[in-house]
């Protein structure tokens, strides 16, 4: 079964093996989706859920319903990327919701051996990336409008600043408020769970891992079943650096990928610049590296991955991270 979902629809598409049995589009809510699975029951006497692999994209926030309804009656369900699917098609024309709909339940079809099933996280981490979510909406209106206030002010009169900043003070005050509130609340969660409470003082432990990014990789992989191997995290996040080269005519340089998470990244560009200008060890690596002739922004990229890898290292072993760790053998 692909599903193609969007806002306020679904368009479906179940096939038996290569052959297409039904296509329907139906409301995206939870009463919709256990209406067509009745029907479907009614029209085809062999259907069942249990054999049946359904396939969609992540789409946020409107997978929602289908999720509940997959975790309530067991689904065998896969969650893949629009891109993936995409360009496992090869060379496609035209498209519509309902074509996509067919691709989608085609592509579980020919990937059916090796599709991971989707394993609903834990209520303590859907909980933990709302308020994670909700606590980067506010600090980016509550940027927005110190940011305009700041570049507004060189082009305009004190008193015309003044005005203006009074006019959003208390919005700005509000807004600090509700960050605290946030906090605070991200902070009882972890307290009152004790996995979460080992692994977020394991990351803290180490330089220049704060909250925000312990916070961040615990919502991530989800706190480190769904990702294990710190190569895909970096991979996931955008630093792993990966070669362009065919034969003898092209000789690119190595880069990352643009497809990436580009909020974690760049909140392990902020990780590495501060433990540049706060860790010793690391700040000595950069200097290093610098005059020896690496390019600045590839050590910064060398040095995102080695906090990557310090992080998944020091989970994988349960313990917090030491300057000077000899691994124990016997």
């Amino acid at each position: 079964m692909g599903i193609d979902v969007s806002k306020g629809k679904l368009d479906i598409a179940l096939m038996k093996g290569a052959e297409k049995c039904v296509q329907a589009t139906i409301e995206n809510n939870v009463a919709a989706i256990k209406d067509f699975l009745k029907e479907t029951r009614e029209s085809l006497p062999k259907f069942s859920m249990v054999s049946c692999l359904v396939c969609m994209e992540h789409t946020g926030i409107y997978n929602n319903h289908l999720l509940r309804v997959s975790e309530q009656q067991k689904w065998n369900l896969c969650l893949e990327a629009a891109v993936q699917i995409k360009q496992s098609g090869g060379l496609q024309r035209g498209k519509n919701d309902q074509i996509d709909a067919l691709r989608i339940a085609q592509y579980a079809y020919k990937n059916r051996d090796t599709l991971k099933l989707w394993q609903p996280p834990r209520k303590v981490i859907t909980r933990l990336k709302k308020l994670s979510s909700m606590r980067e909406r506010l600090i980016g209106a509550k940027k927005q409008l110190t940011r305009t206030l700041k570049e507004d002010a060189p082009f305009q009169t004190r008193e015309e600043t003044k005005s203006l900043a009074d006019c959003c003070e208390s919005t700005i005050i509000a807004l600090k408020e509700d960050i605290e509130k946030t906090d605070k609340a991200i902070a009882e969660v972890i307290k009152g769970d004790p996995e979460l409470k080992r692994l977020f003082a394991i990351m803290e432990s180490i330089p220049c891992i704060g909250k925000v990014t312990a916070v961040t990789m615990l919502v991530t992989t989800n706190e480190f079943k769904d990702i294990k191997d710190p190569r895909k995290f970096a991979c996931y996040a955008g630093v792993a650096p990966f070669e362009h080269t065919s034969g003898s005519s092209v000789r690119g340089r190595t880069r990352v990928s643009k497809k990436a998470n580009l909020r974690v990244k760049s909140l392990f560009h902020l990780v590495a610049v501060t433990a540049i200008g706060h860790n010793d060890e690391i700040k000595l690596f950069y200097t290093k590296k610098v005059k020896a002739g690496k390019h600045p922004m590839n050590v910064i990229n060398a040095i995102r991955n080695k906090m990557i890898h310090r992080i998944f290292a020091c989970v994988r072993d349960g313990r917090m991270f030491e300057n000077n760790y000899s691994p124990k053998f016997g």
